[in-house]
């Protein structure tokens, strides 16, 4: 997802059209990724390595069954068991090791891994980078601490809003659910910055009728949007 100069420039608008009702802050932030998710690909390739071999051995698994591995000549005297062991074994590992590798490799493709990522998993980690964003940008820093930052994940498809503890302390968390759906539904429609602006209003809305503006206004946050 790009955001253009012009588009840019209309969420900055719609920040300074937000703030001038309100003395709260208001501050967008947009990533294209807040994990890697190679952990969870790492566990679904290491379980299907261990599972899914196990359904040969029904079926008479027989290491002939790999390349290289076939000898049309076996002896038949008891001390050839061992021998027939090792390879046997050794064939079982090769099977795992190249499941293991086909999994991983699937998981490392972006639709595959937010399937097979668990929603609960997504959403922990864009709250948590949430959380870091607000922090680095100052939002806990403003003076009656009423900053809300509205963050979205374009690859997990996850849509967070945070708000300062002096807005916690007057407005249910519960009243951003709309501005959330909102911006959900712009970047589902592939139109980021409507869903920005909608998001906007609605938290401005929420925002002027507890924290109207006061003799001195001061704007303490830049009104933008940072991608990351």
């Amino acid at each position: 997802m790009r955001v253009t100069p012009d588009e840019h420039a209309r969420i900055a608008q719609a920040i300074r059209r937000a703030e001038a009702a309100t003395s709260a802050e208001i501050f967008c932030v947009v990533a294209r990724s807040v994990s890697s998710y190679q952990d969870v690909g790492l566990a679904w390739a290491a379980a299907a390595a261990f599972i899914l071999p196990l359904a040969l051995v029904p079926l008479g698994f027989d290491p002939a069954w790999l390349p290289g591995l076939a000898d049309t000549w076996e002896p038949a005297h008891l001390a050839s068991r061992d021998m027939a062991l090792s390879r046997a074994i050794g064939a079982y590992a090769v099977t795992q090791a190249a499941v293991f590798l086909l999994f991983y490799l699937l998981s490392c493709i972006p639709a595959v891994k937010r399937l097979t990522t668990p929603r609960s998993v997504r959403r922990y980690r864009t709250r948590q980078a949430a959380l870091r964003q607000f922090m680095a940008h100052g939002l806990h820093l403003t003076e009656e601490r009423t900053g809300v930052l509205l963050f979205a994940c374009a690859a997990d498809h996850q849509v967070e809003v945070l708000a300062d503890a002096g807005i916690h302390a007057k407005v249910d968390p519960d009243v951003w659910g709309e501005a959330v759906r909102a911006l959900t539904a712009g970047l589902a429609a592939r139109q980021p910055v409507e869903g920005f602006e909608r998001a906007i209003a609605i938290c401005g809305g929420v925002l002027a009728e507890h924290f109207p503006p006061q003799a001195k206004n001061a704007n303490e946050l830049a009104d933008r949007l940072v991608e990351i």
